[in-house]
């Protein structure tokens, strides 16, 4: 992508920040729309007449196509530029929320969020392009940073007013005022979203064979396969719970109240807010150590799923509260796996190694969504949405499938680089010595 990371020589402060604001909010609202349905997922079943299932592909279409439409996005991101990705994927959510407003039917329904799926695909990225063009460099690595974090709002928004919305109102109004405010953003990127200071700016066409190629040498690089495990073994678990199967979890299998589930889902964006910037310090000061983290990780959420499935009864407060806060963590851990393929790939693969490295969270995030949707579906009789707790603890003990499928990748291309690193001359000492040599000022690595 030419130019891109470069950064600009002097911008406008003001101005620059005013459409990164801009960008942002079409990112917010982007994460609003993904979240829209998890909160919904009960009145859904409702109101089509669906087991858990069928709700469980309206998020696995929606993933899928997000997820499938990373490389291709990126390709048409270089041609058209932000401003038109941006725009395209504003009114193509807002599309998907209208159409899912008046459905009344399944087959509809999947329709809307295969929708905004697609609109959503084509945000981030698109977003992350238009902080590289109007902040200095070394401004860029803080500002999408906090692009990520921010974002994350739009999931707070999710929780609680269009919960309250809900409730209060209709699902007819509730999701045809989802529409009107995609299109609302729509029209504020139109009028004020630029590509770059200097207007738009475009990088040459990749053509299908040099495509090919690139993703062939992607995918050999041991970096970029640690990185889609690192994704997927730290993401999905969260994710999950966030977008579709938390809140009936908390909910009905708990027995919470909708605003107290509204807040522990709240919490989650919260804590990923807070351990962001933390996980992404440590990665630069312990780049070689970066596997230690993950491992961290996915030890705690595997060990806060075990104490909560196997409390006797319903787990109380406090307990809820650990698994939430731990899960919170799952977001900003899966970011380890982008700062693999950045690190151990070249500047020239870097996007096609960020969209392996991303169909990682996603895929396993698609598939445990619908494995837990077809073992309640199992469980419980009829299209019910009184769901057993014992039901909820079934469902949720697939999760270790991917667990241990994620733990042996990152365990086997942890292998093959620290190999290459060994063949460079790097030894890598014990995490205990290396940790008491940096704490003494001396090298934390070797």
């Amino acid at each position: 992508m030419s130019g891109v990371g470069t950064g600009v020589s002097s911008p406008t402060p003001a101005r620059a920040y005013a459409v990164w604001g801009v960008a942002l909010l079409s990112y917010v609202v982007a994460v609003f729309h993904r979240a829209s349905l998890g909160v919904a997922a009960v009145d859904a079943q409702e109101r089509f007449s669906a087991g858990a299932s069928a709700v469980s592909l309206f998020l696995v279409l929606q993933l899928a196509v997000y997820a499938g439409l990373q490389i291709p996005v990126g390709v048409a991101l270089d041609r058209l530029g932000s401003r038109r990705l941006i725009l395209a994927g504003a009114v193509t959510m807002a599309a998907g929320q209208l159409v899912l407003a008046l459905a009344e039917n399944v087959p509809t329904a999947v329709a809307a969020r295969v929708l905004v799926g697609a609109g959503d695909a084509m945000t981030f990225i698109s977003v992350l392009r238009v902080v590289s063009f109007w902040f200095p460099g070394r401004v860029v690595p803080l500002i999408t940073q906090l692009t990520g974090i921010l974002g994350q709002l739009g999931s707070v928004v999710a929780a609680y007013p269009l919960v309250a919305l809900l409730h209060g109102t209709s699902w007819e109004a509730t999701f045809l005022g989802a529409a009107a405010t995609g299109l609302l953003v729509a029209v504020l990127v139109l009028v004020a979203l630029k590509d770059a200071p200097g207007g738009s700016v475009r990088g040459r066409a990749v053509g299908l064979a040099e495509l090919r190629a690139t993703l062939l040498d992607t995918w050999r690089e041991p970096g970029t396969r640690i990185g889609l495990y690192t994704h997927l073994v730290t993401q999905f678990s969260g994710t999950v719970f966030a977008l579709l199967w938390g809140y009936p979890f908390l909910v009905v299998g708990q027995g919470l109240s909708p605003g107290t589930a509204a807040g522990l889902l709240t919490l989650l964006v919260l804590v990923g807010m807070a351990v962001g910037p933390l996980l992404g310090r440590l990665c630069g000061r312990w780049p070689l150590r970066r596997s230690v983290l993950v491992f961290s990780i996915l030890g705690a959420t595997a060990l806060a799923w075990t104490v909560v499935l196997v409390w006797p009864g319903r787990a109380p407060l406090p307990l809820l509260i650990a698994l939430v806060v731990v899960l919170g963590t799952n977001g900003p851990g899966s970011m380890i796996g982008f700062d693999y393929a950045r690190t151990e790939n070249p500047a020239e693969r870097m996007g096609s190694a960020s969209g392996v490295v991303n169909v990682g969270g996603f895929v396993a995030s698609l598939l445990t969504i619908l494995a837990i949707g077809a073992v309640l579906d199992v469980l419980t009789p009829g299209n019910s949405t009184d769901y057993e707790l014992s039901a909820f603890r079934a469902a949720f003990a697939v999760q270790y499938v991917f667990w241990a499928i994620g733990l042996v990748g990152v365990l086997r291309h942890r292998r093959e680089l620290r190999a290459r690193l060994a063949r460079d001359g790097v030894v890598l000492a014990p995490l205990a010595t290396a940790v008491r040599a940096r704490l003494r000022g001396g090298s934390a690595y070797s």
